[in-house]
Order: C-alpha cells, then sequence, then structure tokens
C-alpha cells in the first residue's frame, strides 16, 4: 500500500464563477493533499485583465466558497505574480485543474484531471 503525501497547506486559484460540481469535485480533491485549503480567488479587475467576465461579483464568489466546509481561506488573487508569493508565504503546495497543466510547471504545480461535462464557459454560453 502507497501512502500518499499530505502537504501542510494546500492553495489552488480560479474565479470560481457559476459555481458548480466541477468546481466542488476540485476542491475536494485538492483539499485532501493538505491539512488546509487556501483559494486564491480571482478579482474583478483581475478577470478583466484576463479578458474573463464573471457572472457574479468577486464578493458573491467568495461567499460561496466560504460556505465550502474543505476551503480553509479565501484570499483575493489580484495578478499573476502573486502565486509565487503566496505559495511562499503560507508554505503551499499548489494544486489547479488540468486544463492549465503546463501552465504552472515553475511553482511545482500537481495538476488533477478536470470533471468532463461542466464548465462556467460552457455555461455562459447557455445564458
Amino acid at each position: 500500500m502507497t501512502l500518499a503525501i499530505k502537504y501542510p497547506n494546500i492553495i489552488t486559484y480560479g474565479s470560481f464563477d457559476l459555481f458548480h460540481f466541477g468546481h466542488a469535485r476540485l476542491l475536494k480533491r485538492a483539499s485532501k493533499l493538505g491539512e488546509k485549503l487556501i483559494v486564491g480567488l480571482s478579482t474583478d479587475a483581475f478577470n478583466k485583465k484576463k479578458g474573463k467576465k464573471s457572472i457574479q461579483t468577486y464578493q458573491q464568489r467568495k461567499e460561496v466558497l466560504e460556505m465550502i466546509e474543505c476551503v480553509y481561506m479565501v484570499i483575493p488573487e489580484k495578478d499573476w505574480k502573486q502565486k509565487g508569493r503566496n505559495i511562499a508565504l503560507f508554505q503551499a503546495r499548489m494544486v489547479m485543474g488540468s486544463d492549465w497543466k503546463g501552465k504552472f510547471d515553475d511553482y511545482g504545480c500537481i495538476y488533477l484531471p478536470r470533471t468532463r461535462g461542466i464548465s462556467s464557459t460552457e455555461l455562459k454560453k447557455t445564458l
């Protein structure tokens, strides 16, 4: 039997707009890799810089995340370089969905498989 390595802190990032079961599954799996799960939530201003528009405001998305039992803390993500600073500050291991595979290798990121059949981008197309 192989024991999984458990880290003190895990950190993940995203917009988490139109929160859905794919988000929930990612957070649950990420939380099992460590003692505390920290979520860097993209601010509305940062989303705008990335060319994304959230349906829900930052405050609404934050409120949803704070209701989730496995989420220890939600912090605002304001720029791309913040990831490195947060990893050092919280002594955390970064985890992202596999749709980001290869983008954050410099941070030693663990990529978890996406949940098939669901995405906020696709949900927005139906609105």
